[in-house]
């Protein structure tokens, strides 16, 4: 029993789960050697993110349409297309099946 426990806290220092909008963005953080990380899955539905580090983002399954901080288009990323967002600003972020991601922050 002694190693499930130490197992389960391993585990909980390693990973950190996150929700937002009524729980239709889910994402389980970690660490890298070059800094943190996100892998998460999107419900269909239109969201706004604000930044607070540089992040690199790539679709890993489904699509996503991304309108950037003053553009007035939306641009397609598919699988393995990333796409970069600066530090300190909102962007738009729309699903129209479920969609999974790798966000890195740097």
């Amino acid at each position: 029993m002694k190693f499930k426990t130490v197992k389960s806290q391993i585990i909980n220092t390693m990973f950190k789960t996150n929700e937002y909008f009524d729980g239709k963005v889910k994402s389980i953080a970690f660490s890298m050697a070059d800094g943190p990380a996100t892998i998460g899955v999107m419900a269909p539905g239109e969201y706004d993110f604000g930044t607070s580090s540089v992040e690199f983002m790539t679709v890993t399954s489904g699509e996503l349409l991304v309108k950037q901080p003053g553009e007035t288009e939306w641009k397609s990323y598919k699988p393995f297309e990333m796409f970069r967002v600066e530090k300190g600003v909102t962007f738009k972020v729309k699903a129209e099946t479920d969609t999974t991601y790798l966000c890195l922050y740097r």
